[in-house]
């Protein structure tokens, strides 16, 4: 009698999925960050972000387009992690830092991707030539 109580407790038990563990695998899927496509220096981006206006008639929300290069990626896979865009309006050059996983970003579409062999390239902000392209 001893003998089948221990065999019923040592019987491999069967995994039941509960709503946490599902939970835990869509959030941190491997690869990707918070539903975008992998991003990395040297890709061209287009950043869609939700603005509020205040207009006479109430609040608005539009989303403007942000297109430019990465230049930096910082956070790893973080919670904190965050992208450095560049680029060039009217002769002049803008940057912008967008975290990955705020609200306000409404999604990240790759335009296309330069042959680039450093992790950060700050060096493009006094950089003349175009970066040679790479099938994405």
């Amino acid at each position: 009698m001893e003998n089948e109580q221990k065999t019923a407790e040592m019987a491999p038990r069967e995994e039941i999925a509960t709503p946490e563990t599902t939970a835990q695998e869509e959030v941190s899927p491997k690869g990707k960050t918070a539903g975008y496509p992998e991003i990395k220096p040297g890709m061209t981006v287009k950043v869609h972000q939700k603005i509020k206006e205040m207009t006479a008639k109430g609040e608005k929300e539009r989303i403007q387009i942000f297109e430019g290069m990465v230049l930096a990626r910082k956070g790893g896979r973080g919670i904190g992690s965050t992208v450095t865009v560049r680029k060039i309006s009217e002769g002049i050059g803008v940057e912008r830092i967008f975290p990955l996983h705020s609200p306000s970003i409404a999604k990240i579409v790759p335009v296309k991707q330069a042959k680039v062999k450093k992790s950060k390239l700050y060096f493009l902000r006094g950089y003349k030539k175009k970066l040679q392209e790479k099938k994405i």
